[in-house]
Formats: structure tokens, C-alpha cells, sequence
């Protein structure tokens, strides 16, 4: 039997500290692992694909068991080309990560890290988008292991059609009280444009704005992670409302 083969991916870009300490310790702990990321950070970017300029890939880095590649894309082009050109056949999973910084609730609709995953899960493959506390401690060897437990428990479980793991990680060294299976929770941009001008009198804006969250409880990704939980959220793209469906559909509505 050979080794497992992943996939990584991230949106904070090739050279990230997430991404690299990953790659590392799965390459030392007895995994084939292919990294296709982004040449820069690529945040906030969702699930977007590169349509009108060629994609260029970089080698980075090839030793045994790891390889590295840097695109000029976005998270799901690295999915897209890690598949379909780099890797000789399907990674056994696609992990995306691991970010710096947070992806709960309705941030998951913005997060290229999360988009990344759900790329993989549109190819059948078990798909894991992992983020860490922003600041977080990247050399946190606890992280690893449970990471690479979780790995292994997908393998060997498997993971539902259409459905990825969302995996959000306090800062350990806040303390860790455990792992929660949780639901997405409930947050509120409120967006501000701070206007400026260039030194040519032209005006441009900056977006700012506040964070509110609102009805979560302990079954959220976002309580759970302030209470020190590890989160791991089921995520299915389905977007379909089929209760919605039903309703809409004695609606009277002609041509």
C-alpha cells in the first residue's frame, strides 16, 4: 500500500507559514504531499476562477514526498491545476490551509480558503478547509497531531457526498478544552467607506467596517471557538432552501 497522497492549498499564498509548517510534518509523517498555492495572498476571494488571462506554475520546491508549485491564480484554480495537471491521479484528500486567521459562519461565503475545500469536494475527494486563530502559534505541535488524526479518521470514515469539513482552531496557547462537531454561526458585516484622495486629487475609498454576531449558541463554530473548542463544521454546498422549494411552488405565477 502507498503512501496517502494530499493536497494543499491556501489563499495566504505559497510562501505562508500555515501552509509550509503543514506540509512539513505530513512529509515527515509518512505522506505523499503535493502544495499548489497561490504566488500571493489571495483572501476574500470565494470560490473565483481565473477566465481571462493565462495561469502560469511555478516549481517552488521538489524533494522526496513533497513537492511545491506557486500559480498566478486564486485557491480553486491551485485545486483545479493540482488535479488536473500536477498530480499524476486524484490526492486521497485536499486539505486548505492552514489559514491565518478564522473562517466561521457566514464568513465561509467570503473565504477562498473555504472555497478551495469545496473545490475538492466537487471532485468526489474529502476535502478539510482548516483555520487557525489569527496570530495564532504555527509551531504548535498539538495542532499537527490532532490535524493528522483527523486525516486519518476521514479516511478511514469517509465524508457524505457534497459535504467538506470546516475546521477552526483556537489559539493553543489560550488553552484547548476539547473538539466540538458544530453548526455555522450568524455574522454581520457593517460596512463603512473611509474616502481619501491621491496626491492627484482623485478620490478612492477603503472599506472598514464592524463585525456583529448575533443568535448564536453553544452549537455554533463561533461559541464553541471563543470557549476554547476546536470546531468542526459539516459544510454542504447545496445552497437549495427545499422548504422554500415547496412553498414556491404553489405560487401562481404565469408566463
Amino acid at each position: 500500500m502507498g503512501k496517502t497522497s494530499v493536497l494543499l492549498t491556501n489563499d495566504d499564498g505559497v510562501q505562508a507559514k500555515g501552509i509550509l509548517y503543514l506540509a512539513e510534518y505530513l512529509k515527515e509523517n509518512g505522506f505523499d504531499v503535493v502544495v499548489v498555492a497561490p504566488e500571493k495572498e489571495r483572501s476574500a476571494i470565494s470560490h473565483a476562477i481565473t477566465l481571462h488571462k493565462p495561469l502560469r506554475l511555478k516549481p517552488v520546491r521538489e524533494e522526496e514526498n513533497l513537492r511545491i508549485y506557486a500559480i498566478n491564480g486564486t485557491p480553486s484554480d491551485c485545486v483545479k491545476m493540482g488535479i488536473e495537471v500536477v498530480m499524476e491521479k486524484n490526492p486521497d484528500i485536499i486539505i486548505s490551509g492552514i489559514n491565518n486567521g478564522l473562517n466561521m459562519g457566514t464568513d465561509i461565503l467570503y473565504s477562498g480558503t473555504v472555497s478551495a475545500a469545496i473545490e475538492g469536494a466537487l471532485y468526489g475527494i474529502p476535502a478539510l478547509a482548516v483555520s487557525l486563530e489569527e496570530d495564532g502559534d504555527f509551531e504548535e505541535q498539538r495542532m499537527y497531531i490532532f490535524l493528522k488524526k483527523l486525516i486519518e479518521k476521514v479516511l478511514e470514515e469517509g465524508l457524505p457526498k457534497n459535504t467538506l469539513l470546516n475546521v477552526n482552531i483556537p489559539d493553543f496557547r489560550k488553552g484547548i478544552n476539547g473538539i466540538r462537531i458544530t453548526i455555522l454561526g450568524k455574522r454581520i458585516y457593517t460596512e463603512t467607506f473611509q474616502k481619501n484622495y491621491d496626491p492627484r486629487g482623485k478620490e478612492y475609498y477603503w472599506m472598514a467596517g464592524k463585525i456583529s454576531e448575533i443568535d448564536n449558541d453553544e452549537r455554533t463554530d463561533i461559541v464553541s471557538v471563543k470557549k476554547g473548542y476546536i470546531s468542526i463544521t459539516p459544510i454542504h454546498f447545496d445552497l437549495t432552501d427545499y422548504e422554500a422549494v415547496k412553498k414556491l411552488s404553489s405560487w401562481k405565477i404565469d408566463i
